[in-house]
């Protein structure tokens, strides 16, 4: 057996470098999820194991292989923005301006004494205004009928990606970095990753990050029947996304937001903020394989897994749990369980590895701020949330199931750190590292 691969130590030129980088803290945190309208309700519906997989309402998709999704339920975008600003808003927006808010507030940063020039927001999107776009697609179609098509005149602000940093942006007069990054599946911690640097190089005292998405819609969901990648389990949804189990059959599209507030730990120690953990290290990475399909043997999740853990300073055998990409797809969950192999070594063995997804769904551009949010959680709680739908007998023999894949509950143990992998189409990798916070 290997005994995993090595992380290579720092000169003394970059620890000299390192040293001299600001320490980051998370200090907020919100969500709008497909099991929770708020971070606290997702975070004990996780625990608990609860499937946000249902029929999908927003329209009849019975013409479709799949005829379900993790939509977000009962979310009442009213107490966050009165209707008449909320209608110049695509549902992606609303959600995250709603996670958004609930962060500040968890936060407590919404102050006279704070320096405003100094606050940013970057969100992770992958697609943007879908719904905005295919109400608006209804009017250009009358071209074809000889008719000039008439446009909402919201159509551009309320369609495009970016608008949900200015919104937030607006609200709380942030004057610091403002953007979206759009990596697919990758975006939203890809934009955890940059907010990150942005305070560790002084850039920015605090940057509320993560990511938000909603493609429910017929483009949406029909898009990604077309190509396959869907789960079609419509007689049991509530079952269908169930990672590393040999009847897996595709993922299960959901929508929502999630965000972060990180904070330089000096500027988050002056104000007396609570601490929920320190981010330590993020890493990238490109497959360069395939639009859609993850490299077989993981090339692509091992190095991102080790470039994150480069970043810390830190050695395979310092974390705790992954809280893995595991879509729930025939050829990723194979992929990436290599890639924990080949890095880790004989401490995969001692890991804790779940995928929330199968509770969640896949956020698509949101997935990975809300998997953030829940590895957080878990090295804050000393709790491992697990990684529902798998059954006895339904064992891929490609999948080495000696490693703790926290099947069927939670799991209590001591998470001194934890990693978040994400993936996206286009062979984008990303992931983040966190532990716990000590002075």
């Amino acid at each position: 057996m290997s005994g995993g691969l090595a992380i290579g130590k720092t000169t003394g030129q970059l620890f000299a470098f390192y040293m001299e980088l600001k320490r980051v803290v998370v200090t907020g945190m919100g969500a709008v999820s497909p099991i929770g309208n708020t971070a606290e309700e997702t975070w004990q519906n996780m625990l608990a194991g609860v499937s946000g997989a249902a029929k999908i309402t927003r329209f009849n998709a019975e013409g479709f292989k799949t005829q379900f999704a993790c939509e977000v339920k009962g979310f009442d975008v009213s107490k966050y923005v009165d209707r008449k600003e909320a209608r110049k808003m695509d549902p992606y927006c609303q959600y995250a301006f709603a996670a958004a808010q609930m962060a500040v507030e968890d936060s407590g940063i919404d102050n006279d004494s704070l320096d405003r020039n100094r606050v940013g927001v970057v969100m992770g999107v992958g697609i943007g205004g879908m719904k905005t776009f295919e109400d608006e697609v209804v009017s250009y179609a009358r071209l074809a009928e000889g008719v000039t098509p008439k446009f909402n005149p919201f159509f551009v602000p309320k369609m495009i990606a970016d608008i949900c940093v200015g919104h937030i942006s607006i609200k709380y007069g942030f004057h610091g970095p403002n953007y979206i990054t759009s990596s697919a599946c990758a975006s939203s911690t890809n934009a955890l990753a940059d907010a990150f640097n942005l305070i560790r190089l002084g850039k920015a005292n605090v940057v509320v990050s993560g990511g938000a998405e909603s493609a429910m819609t017929v483009a949406g969901v029909g898009g990604f029947v077309a190509m396959h990648a869907l789960s079609t389990r419509n007689d049991s949804p509530e079952t269908a996304s169930r990672p590393f189990s040999a009847s897996r059959d595709g993922f299960v599209m959901a929508e929502g937001a999630s965000c972060l507030i990180l904070e330089e730990l000096e500027h988050a120690k002056a104000r007396g903020a609570k601490i929920y953990a320190e981010m330590v290290g993020a890493g990238m990475s490109a497959d360069a394989h395939h639009i859609t399909a993850s490299h077989p043997e993981g090339l692509g999740a091992i190095l991102v897994m080790q470039n994150a853990l480069e970043d810390a300073g830190m050695q395979p055998q310092d974390i705790d749990y992954i809280n893995v990409h595991g879509t729930s797809t025939p050829v990723g969950d194979i992929s990436e369980v290599k890639a924990i192999k080949s890095l880790f070594g004989e401490h995969a063995y001692k890991l804790n590895i779940s995928s929330t997804k199968s509770m969640t769904g896949h956020l698509l551009g949101a997935a990975g701020a809300l998997e953030a949010m829940a590895t957080v959680m878990s090295v804050k709680e000393d709790i491992v949330p697990p990684t529902i739908n798998h059954e006895e007998g339904d064992e891929d023999p490609e999948i080495d199931y000696n490693l703790n894949f926290t099947f069927g509950k939670a799991q209590k143990r001591e998470v001194r750190a934890a990693l978040s992998n994400t993936f996206g189409f286009g062979g984008h990798n990303a992931c983040v590292i966190f532990k716990k916070y000590a002075e």
